[in-house]
């Protein structure tokens, strides 16, 4: 027992001073709740709706403030002015991106999204022009992407109007489409190893918003010496690496360097002909498993939100369909081109996103260097959090932010109205390389749907319960069945 006694006041001690050189060393922190020894602020937070925990927060140190989660201290930046400052007016001071133990585990410090540095820099910036290359805000993938609508159209009529769990089939969708950018096909919504693939990436999700992730990322020892739910996290990434890795060396036999046919094939060429560490078989497993996640699950979780809540509201359902009847018509498909002619419908899309705030802290983001931030010095390595929830529910921007109203994107005459608080897809220089695509994608994949079926609720609307079920990493809405009634 004296053993134990003497090890908490020497944790208690190192917290201290840590406390105390944070203070008036090497950087001066924003104000914050006290912490305690070991813990941090974990107890003073909940983990199920962190957001809404730093909200509070908020309200009591203001727009820029200090938690500690575990024993490392994060810097949280909430509200429209504090956020734009960090991400761009400091974007470049701010893009580094936090090591959390479970996606340095995951990724290695490799690929797209946790990548730092010239690693980072150098990785995205191919990525880019790649996706670019093959078609990503041309008319070649708008193509692309309407013809995944219509097989989407085709496999909800299979349905026969009765009553189904819409989740994988509106993940097959999006999926496809970034596998012919990265694959150069697609598959069969049928495909046993493509739903096995579709379900991995499903559960990560959950895991990923999970509170006892959060807690996981915190305390190291948790990781490595007890089981959870994040060894299922860490197997579903092997499982998924091993896909890719099997289609990568399809790719080395058949690949042609004058006739690259996808995403991989570039990445393998330059892998040939530059002598460059940071493009490697494992860098260009991990970067295409970075773009299949972001490219599918951001997509299909919005859109599975998205008919949830125009089930909720009929009323907007049936407007939109008035719209696309106006506008488009029932013998030709929706092209991007339509939806500067429907604004409610543009609106509506957007308000969804707003609405369902789907990455409610952001992904985290990480000091570069020492950098003067409003009043406060704050040390390189220091993690940001930055609060998307705050912008996004704004009530300055949207009166009466919590409720679902397409009316906070069109103006007194019924025309879009755009917004500087939309920040969805978040801002600065790690904002989504995929913007774009998951843009087009919303839209055509919602107005082919809606062009083609009724959507009809199993309850009454009023009974519905749109919350999500979890707001961690993302904002994962309830499970529900529908019934796709052909129109």
């Amino acid at each position: 027992m004296d053993l134990v006694v003497v090890l908490g006041l020497c944790l208690s001690c190192l917290l201290l001073l840590s406390l105390w050189k944070q203070s008036h060393g090497g950087g001066k922190l924003p104000p914050g709740p006290t912490p305690f020894p070991i813990l941090g602020n974990v107890l003073q937070l909940d983990f199920k709706d962190l957001s809404k925990s730093l909200t509070n927060l908020s309200k009591v140190y203001g727009p820029v403030f200090t938690v500690y989660l575990g024993m490392k201290p994060t810097v949280v930046v909430h509200g429209y002015e504090a956020v734009k400052e960090a991400l761009v007016d400091l974007g470049h001071e701010l893009s580094g991106r936090s090591r959390f133990l479970v996606t340095a585990k995951l990724n290695k410090g490799f690929g797209v999204i946790f990548s730092n540095g010239k690693r980072w820099t150098e990785t995205r910036r191919f990525s880019l022009m790649t996706l670019r290359n093959f078609g990503m805000g041309k008319r070649s993938i708008e193509e692309r992407v309407q013809e995944e609508a219509h097989c989407l159209v085709e496999e909800l009529r299979k349905t026969n109007a009765s009553p189904c769990d819409p989740t994988f089939i509106l993940g097959c969708a999006p999926c496809n489409v970034i596998c012919s950018i990265i694959f150069h096909n697609r598959f069969d919504y049928k495909d046993e190893h493509f739903l096995k693939l579709m379900e991995k990436f499903n559960e990560n999700v959950r895991i990923l918003s999970s509170p006892w992730l959060q807690v996981y990322n915190n305390f190291p020892a948790l990781l490595d010496y007890f089981p959870g739910i994040h060894k299922t996290l860490l197997k579903n990434a092997d499982y998924i690496k091993n896909f890719i890795m099997e289609k990568v060396k399809e790719h080395q036999k058949l690949l042609d360097v004058n006739n690259p046919r996808d995403f991989i094939d570039c990445f393998l060429i330059k892998m040939e002909q530059e002598n460059n560490l940071e493009f490697t078989l494992e860098s260009l497993v991990i970067a295409v498993s970075d773009l299949f996640g972001a490219g599918t699950e951001t997509t299909s979780t919005t859109l599975r939100y998205s008919l949830l809540l125009l089930l909720k509201h009929p009323e907007v359902a049936a407007r939109v369909q008035e719209e696309i009847e106006r506008v488009i018509g029932r013998h030709r498909s929706p092209c991007m081109q339509d939806r500067s002619r429907m604004p409610y419908t543009d609106a509506v899309i957007h308000e969804i996103q707003r609405f369902i705030d789907l990455l409610p802290t952001n992904l985290p983001h990480a000091v570069t260097r020492d950098v003067k931030f409003r009043n406060y010095f704050i040390p390189k390595g220091t993690d940001i959090i930055t609060s998307l929830t705050s912008v996004l529910h704004d009530e300055k921007a949207f009166p009466n932010p919590k409720v679902f109203d397409p009316g906070h994107f069109l103006d007194e005459s019924g025309n879009f109205k755009k917004s500087d608080y939309f920040m969805p897809f978040s801002a600065g220089k790690r904002m989504c390389v995929g913007e774009g695509l998951a843009r087009m994608e919303l839209f055509l994949f919602l107005t082919s749907i809606l062009q083609n079926f009724k959507l009809q609720s199993l309850v009454e609307p009023k009974d519905l319960d749109i919350t999500a079920v979890v707001n961690g990493f993302v904002s994962v809405p309830p499970s529900y069945q529908l019934c796709f009634i052909p129109i």
